[in-house]
This record gives C-alpha cells, sequence and structure tokens, in this order.
C-alpha cells in the first residue's frame, strides 16, 4: 500500500527565490511523497539567476521553474494543497487567498538572499545559507510521520520546523 502523496506550496512576494528554492528541493527530496509548487503575491516574472546556480551546483534539476502568482493555485482545477508554507515576512503578513481543502498552513520566514548587497561572492553565500535553512527544514518535513499526527499536532511540528535555523542567515 502506497503513502499519500501529499501536495505544498511555498509562497513569497515575489516567487524568484526563497520559494523557488523551497519548490525544487522538495520535488527532488521529497518526490515519492511529496509535490511541490511555488508562487507569489507579486510574482517578478523570473527566477533569480543565482537561485538556479545554487540549485544546479547541488545537481537539483531547474528545468519548469518558473516565478507565477498564487492566485494560480486558488483558480478551480489547481491542485489542492495539504501544505501552505510562507518564506517570506511581507507575503505572511498579507492576505492570502482561501485555499481549498484548508491546508496545514506554517510560517518558515527566511530573509531574502535577493536583497543582499555587496560583492558577488557574498551575494552567492546568501543564496547558498537560505538554501541549507531550507533543506534541512524541508528534510524535518519528510521525516514527520504525517498520517499519525492529528491537526493540532502537525500545525505545531510545522511552525517548529519553521524556526529551525541550522545557521546563521548572512
Amino acid at each position: 500500500m502506497s503513502e499519500k502523496k501529499y501536495s505544498v506550496l511555498f509562497l513569497c512576494t515575489g516567487n524568484s527565490a526563497r520559494s523557488i528554492l523551497g519548490e525544487a528541493l522538495t520535488n527532488t527530496l521529497g518526490r515519492d511523497r511529496f509535490q511541490a509548487y511555488s508562487a507569489g503575491s507579486r510574482p517578478k516574472g523570473g527566477v533569480h539567476p543565482l537561485a538556479l546556480e545554487v540549485l544546479r551546483s547541488i545537481n537539483i534539476p531547474t528545468e519548469g521553474l518558473r516565478s507565477k502568482g498564487w492566485e494560480e493555485f486558488a483558480q478551480p482545477g489547481a491542485p489542492q494543497m495539504d501544505f501552505v508554507f510562507t518564506v517570506c515576512d511581507r507575503a505572511a503578513a498579507e492576505p492570502c487567498p482561501v485555499w481549498p481543502g484548508q491546508p496545514a498552513r506554517a510560517h518558515w520566514g527566511i530573509p531574502d538572499p535577493a536583497a543582499v548587497d555587496g560583492t558577488p561572492e557574498r551575494q552567492r553565500r546568501a543564496f547558498t545559507d537560505t538554501l541549507h535553512i531550507l533543506e534541512s527544514r524541508i528534510r524535518l518535513l519528510l521525516a514527520l510521520r504525517i498520517g499519525s499526527l492529528d491537526r493540532l499536532r502537525l500545525k505545531h511540528e510545522l511552525e517548529a520546523i519553521g524556526k529551525n535555523n541550522p545557521g546563521k542567515p548572512w
């Protein structure tokens, strides 16, 4: 008997960096149990080149990644989400669409690596650090025995994962 495949939506404002990294990591690390998507409240219209670079550096596929609005996932016929994670504080504070099926939600805020100024090395480091934070959180999500948790306990666990910070952001 196969386990349910869960749908995950990562939300950010611009959908060009953090949410894209979350989508790509989840689809690779959790490919047997999870299908991830990403979206933004005000999508930038393109994926940040450094997000693609850091994903490729660890052999994560980048084909098909694109910046898109969250309304795409609130439309009839859109995939029904089991989980919705906001990865930026601005998106977490905005009124989100009503997601069909009442998905479990949590805030997994991370500073925006695209907002980091300085040398190319410092900017790349910000994206790499963000990737590592998300990877740590996603691995904790993958380790959860989701089917055995009631809704309240699941929400508690998801919020605790969002507080996991394995390294200092730049």
